[in-house]
Parts: C-alpha cells; structure tokens; sequence
C-alpha cells in the first residue's frame, strides 16, 4: 500500500509539474504573429550600397495567424542575435487575419497594400550562416524566435528558411 500511495503521489507531483510548466510555454507562443519566414542570404553578392546593393532583397516575413484578431504591428520589435541589429516598428500597420508583411532591408515607402514595410537601413540584419530571429510585443513579452543555420535549414541553397507555414 504504501508504495502505491509514494507512486501516486510522485505522479499527482510530476502532472503538478507539468501543468505549472505548461503555461510559461504556452505564453512565449501566444502571440497571433509568429515568424513565417526570413531570407537571411539576399540573392547575389551582398552589397549593403544603399544606391547599388541588395540588401532590400533581404527579409524577413511576419504573419498573422489568428483567425478573428486584426493586430496592430506597431510597438513590435525585431531583432537578431546582437541587439545593434534591432527595429521597431514605429507607424500603425494592421495585420488582418491571415495576412502577412515583409520587413525589408534597404529604403522604400512603406506600404499596407503591398505588405511592405522597410528598414530604411542598408545594412544587412541576418547573417548567411547562422543567426536567431526574435520577435517581440510592445509590451515586450517574447512573441517568436528561431534560430537557423545555412547548412542545418536551407536545404535547397536558396537563403530562404520557412519557420511556420
């Protein structure tokens, strides 16, 4: 009888565990905006000119995967592994549901009906062999990250990485 109560108890302990565990995870993935996506590696010799360069084919994509919430992207941070490579997002930009943005290297007009909204910065943010991505509310509770690196996540070469589909 007695190792049956110590089993028990040690199992009522461990669900104890993991149900207090659970909501700490849970809350680092609450986020309606999740990362979808990064072209860490533009295409071509990288050139951050901001006249000749490419650093606006470098980009990283945020979607909104709520089925009801429309979000407002601004407040967000994004920024990488160094924190010197950081924006915020600092104009109203509504995600609806199931929508998404590209945020673009580079200098360009932001722009809700193309899904663009750029850095106005021609430095390269990812680096093209590994980096992680972060994601972060206004509030500045964690919302997304992920880490990649070229030769583990880009399986086809192409400098793209798909996070959530």
């Amino acid at each position: 009888m007695r190792i049956r109560l110590t089993l028990a108890a040690g199992a009522a302990a461990a669900t104890l565990a993991v149900v207090m565990a659970a909501p700490a995870q849970a809350a680092e993935y609450s986020s309606a905006l999740k990362i979808k996506g990064v072209q860490y590696d533009a295409p071509g010799r990288d050139s951050n000119n901001c006249a000749t360069g490419n650093s606006r084919s470098e980009y990283l994509t945020i979607r909104n995967y709520s089925r009801t919430a429309t979000v407002n992207l601004k407040g967000y941070v994004v920024r990488d592994t160094t924190t010197r490579n950081r924006f915020v997002f600092t104009a109203n930009h509504y995600l609806q549901p199931g929508d998404y943005v590209k945020l673009r290297g580079g200098h360009g007009t932001d722009s809700d009906a193309k899904n663009v909204v750029y850095r106005q910065n021609c430095n390269f943010m990812w680096n093209n062999d590994k980096d992680t991505v972060y994601l972060y509310k206004p509030s500045g509770a964690h919302a997304d990250t992920h880490a990649y690196t070229r030769s583990r996540d880009d399986r086809d070469g192409n400098g793209y990485i798909t996070f959530h589909g």
